[in-house]
């Protein structure tokens, strides 16, 4: 597979604010940055005095995850209805995430949704933005950790949750050796969903961190892993993608272990109907992004706080199976799940 680029640099994506202009091709690169405009008729539910506001969502996003994708186009839905100015930019490294939140500061944006992969990078540009008076909202990472960061409301998984009940329904499979896949090394949100499957499954769990940012290495690794201990019947893989790889990883290595993942795209759900992905752990990234634009302009305009500011809301986890995977396949299609 194609090895993408360096993960150490800001992706941006350029959109046209007039509402007649098309979305630019560079909607295709999960990191890129951009402002998007809004439908004229929702000019009435605009901000105070007619103004539109200026909204920034900035992830750890590495360029070619087509997971973010899914996120940027629910949040450019919102920003559609809403009439809202948004701007998407995204760096996996946290320090180059952490500047891209500043920049949003000093652009004078009405307010930020964030992703906290590693909210200790983050604590300082959110305090920033809480002195500048800009609401700031998480999504995505950071569950158990975005109140003590400052942030208004969450939407996102309970990653740890996931992680105990994939556990469970490996235990349901009759599974007995588990290899969980890492493709990102301190990422909260995947550290969360390994631990979760050590802690309920029953069998034995292994863990293996390799570099997301390298599919070829991804696959290599799991491949030797595979040969190396042919007990291992069960890899669990933490994105699509990565799922997908460790299909070819399974054959490469002539080993008869079954694939599950956590998350969805179109080609993963292709892989579940046809029985080479045995189930998948949907959290919806496109409510994720959807949710996180619309609830700063509820915010901004209404004064509304989803979950009180005292609970987040979540947005998963669901599984899909062969049995069920019908029920989102048309969605896939459209590119939205």
């Amino acid at each position: 597979m194609n090895t993408p680029p360096s993960p150490h640099a800001p992706f941006r994506l350029i959109r046209g604010t007039a509402p007649t202009v098309a979305v630019a091709v560079c909607l295709l690169l999960s990191g890129c940055s951009g402002t998007g405009g809004g439908k004229s008729g929702t000019d009435a539910a605009g901000a105070a005095g007619g103004a539109r506001l200026k909204i920034a969502l900035v992830t750890h996003a590495s360029k070619g995850d087509a997971f973010w994708l899914l996120v940027q186009k629910g949040a450019e839905a919102a920003a559609d209805k809403d009439n809202v100015d948004l701007t998407y930019a995204s760096d996996p490294d946290a320090t180059g995430q952490a500047e891209l939140v500043r920049d949003s500061i000093r652009d004078g944006v009405d307010g930020i949704a964030v992703t906290l992969a590693k909210p200790d990078a983050m604590k300082a540009p959110i305090a920033q933005a809480k002195a500048s008076d800009i609401p700031v909202v998480g999504l995505n990472s950071g569950i158990d950790s975005w109140q003590s960061e400052g942030v208004l409301e969450f939407f996102g998984q309970d990653e740890s949750v996931a992680g105990r009940a994939v556990g469970q329904k490996l235990d349901d499979l009759k599974a007995k050796h588990a290899l969980c896949v890492i493709h990102e090394r301190g990422n909260v949100a995947l550290e969360a969903r390994c631990a979760g499957v050590k802690k309920t499954f029953t069998g034995a769990t292994d863990m293996l961190y390799v570099d997301g940012t390298d599919m070829d290495a991804v696959s290599a690794g799991v491949t030797d892993r595979l040969k190396q201990d042919p007990s291992i019947d069960e890899v669990v893989m933490l994105g699509a993608q990565f799922a997908l790889a460790a299909v070819k990883s399974v054959k490469a290595a002539g080993s008869k272990a079954k694939v599950a993942t956590f998350d969805l795209n179109q080609d993963l759900v292709k892989a579940v109907q046809s029985g080479d992905i045995q189930f998948a752990v949907d959290q919806q990234p496109y409510l994720q992004g959807y949710l996180a634009v619309d609830s700063l302009w509820l915010y901004k305009t209404n004064g509304n706080i989803s979950g009180g500011g005292a609970a987040p809301v979540l947005t998963g986890p669901a599984f899909v199976t062969k049995t069920n995977v019908g029920a989102v396949a048309k969605f896939a299609a459209n590119g939205t799940r």
